[in-house]
């Protein structure tokens, strides 16, 4: 078997992206809601007519796009994975803000780390995974 792919030259993922139904709605539940950081907000394209939107938070590297539909892109179903070197104390925070819907943690156990969701309005959903070492 030939593998005709080159190896990428360095590249990162540092950017996930959800699609959302109203980009100041997310911003604030990003922000106000969960505390993170607003790092970009920009219009773009003809006569500004589109919005990029990101933000991330506080000291991560990796940035959260908010995108308002296109295409056959609705609000909703995507997830990306976030770590905390203390996902009790992350757990019993975000559990007790009003509009914070969390799941139950699991894991733990053997080489699974311990976790647990939350979900933004639109169905989005975000795990929060505890960090090794």
């Amino acid at each position: 078997m030939t593998n005709n792919a080159q190896s990428p030259t360095n590249v990162n993922i540092c950017v996930a992206m959800f699609t959302i139904a109203d980009q100041d709605a997310a911003i604030a539940f990003y922000t106000q809601t969960l505390g993170w950081e607003l790092r970009v907000d920009i219009t773009f394209g003809d006569e500004g007519g589109n919005r990029w939107v990101e933000v991330a938070p506080p000291g991560s590297g990796a940035r959260l796009a908010l995108n308002p539909p296109m295409g056959e892109w609705q609000p909703g179903g995507s997830s990306v994975g976030v770590e905390t070197p203390d996902v009790d104390a992350e757990y019993a925070r975000l559990s007790a803000i009003d509009g914070v819907t969390t799941s139950e943690p699991m894991g733990g156990e053997g080489p699974v780390p311990k976790m647990f969701s939350i979900a933004d309005p639109d169905g989005n959903h975000i795990w929060v995974v505890q960090a090794f070492g």
